[in-house]
């Protein structure tokens, strides 16, 4: 199982870190071993002192396909649900004023949460998906699929030129503005329209 995920693919969240709006979608790599485990509690990071969440619609492969066209990308997936592709902020500031990789930040062991996972059918993507992250029963991030520089069949199709995609693999698709620390004893909530995909709680 593989975890791809895409950066900047929302103008706001892009400019609020300072960074261009990209001509083509911008795709790291997290490891298995960043996906957090139902059931186990989340951890802050030891070797960090800025952690930042970012919520994401996440997509789930259910074919095996390379080369995919745009045309056929949403037969590739079977399943949505909602997660925070958490960021060590300030070790990714050092990297990338060094122009290195940031794997470091974004990575790590348990880095990757998911929530429960919804059947994708037609009719759910024909309409915008409107999401959210609350914190402390605040809400922080406000997404709009609508809104996203690139959509699923063209992220799918531009991950497939690159990399296999295969059976269980994730998709996190890009997080919207309003990206912002946290801090242990926080509890953060995702919502998809009204329904509650995740709570986790900064231990």
């Amino acid at each position: 199982m593989k975890i791809f995920c895409v950066g900047r693919n929302y103008a706001e969240h892009a400019k609020e870190l300072g960074n261009d709006v990209p001509e083509e979608p911008v795709i790291f790599m997290k490891p298995k071993s960043a996906l957090l485990q139902p059931q186990t509690p989340f951890y802050y990071p030891e070797f960090s002192n800025e952690l930042h969440y970012e919520v994401e619609l996440v997509l789930r492969i259910s074919k095996n396909g390379k080369y995919i066209s745009e045309d056929q990308a949403e037969k590739y997936v079977d399943a949505l649900s909602l997660g925070i592709d958490f960021t060590a902020r300030d070790i990714q500031a050092e990297l990338k004023k060094k122009g290195l990789p940031w794997e470091k930040a974004k990575a790590w062991d348990n880095s990757a949460i998911l929530g429960k996972w919804i059947n994708l059918t037609p009719d759910l993507l024909e309409n915008p998906l409107h999401f959210s992250l609350l914190k402390n029963g605040e809400a922080v991030q406000k997404g709009d699929s609508t809104n996203m520089i690139f959509s699923f069949s063209q992220i799918i199709s531009n991950i497939s030129n690159y990399f296999s995609l295969n059976i269980g693999d994730l998709i996190y698709t890009g997080t919207p503005a309003g990206v912002g620390e946290t801090v242990v004893g926080d509890v953060l909530e995702g919502y998809l329209e009204k329904e509650k995909m995740f709570e986790l709680t900064i231990r």
